[in-house]
């Protein structure tokens, strides 16, 4: 059953709430009501506004439980752009942590079969999953997902991994996908997108690339427009393989 909380918003004052809930704020207290909806234009005992919104997927990236670094949202789209995974594929994924990435693919309509080695993060997700209201499209299982390679059964359109030992599911990838079908790394170290690439090539696979991730903000001001000197533009290296047998 998917979880029903919202958010309630006015300018940069965000809360998730559960319908029924009191909900304190510096503006006053909100009282959610039972059947609360989106669109909905709450008051405070002080008479202050605030709308009612259902959770996208930034505000998923924001309030998710976090149990470490997520996959940023810029690295999310490259695998979605990238892949064309849509509604009605099949994905198999490592390293789940908080589930952003999964959480995203399910809602596109993607049925996902994660693994997170953590039991604590695993139980994390599932909660995740639950309130990203994806919970019967995303299987959040608890294992090595190297060790459990000869029990799962593919085929998958894409395998995705964020994990230190992705190289070596890259090396089982043509066991698992389907023809045409993607594998994506994430690897914060350009060490471990080599050893990536390598697998994949030793695998047959195609299309191998490897791209690292930067973003910048710009700044627009009286002065002029220029990129933003805040914040860090890199998030880490994605390694793309594809699965494309040749028929003799």
């Amino acid at each position: 059953m998917s979880d029903r909380r919202v958010l309630v918003v006015r300018g940069n004052r965000e809360f998730l709430v559960e319908p029924g809930a009191t909900q304190e704020t510096d503006l006053g207290v909100l009282e959610i009501p039972e059947d609360v909806e989106p669109g909905t234009v709450l008051e405070t005992h002080l008479d202050e506004e605030f709308e009612v919104r259902r959770l996208r997927g930034p505000d998923l990236f924001d309030h998710l439980e976090r149990t470490g670094a997520p996959m940023m949202p810029r690295d999310i789209g490259l695998v979605i752009g990238h892949t064309g995974v849509a509604s009605g594929d099949r994905v198999l994924d490592a390293g789940t942590g908080t589930g952003v990435l999964s959480a995203y693919l399910g809602r596109l309509g993607v049925d996902v079969t994660t693994y997170e080695q953590d039991p604590d993060f695993a139980d994390i997700a599932r909660e995740n999953m639950d309130l990203a209201g994806v919970s019967e499209s995303v299987d959040v299982r608890t294992g090595d997902i190297v060790e459990e390679l000869d029990d799962i059964e593919g085929p998958f359109d894409l395998i995705t991994l964020d994990t230190a030992d992705a190289a070596a599911v890259v090396e089982q990838a043509p066991d698992l996908l389907a023809s045409g079908g993607f594998v994506a790394t994430y690897t914060p170290f350009v060490e471990s997108a080599r050893e990536c690439t390598e697998a994949a090539r030793e695998a047959g696979l195609s299309e191998i690339e490897t791209l690292e991730t930067i973003q910048r903000q710009m700044d627009f001001d009286d002065r002029g427009s220029r990129p933003s000197t805040a914040g860090v533009g890199h998030t880490g290296y994605l390694t793309f393989a594809r699965f494309l047998p040749r028929f003799e």
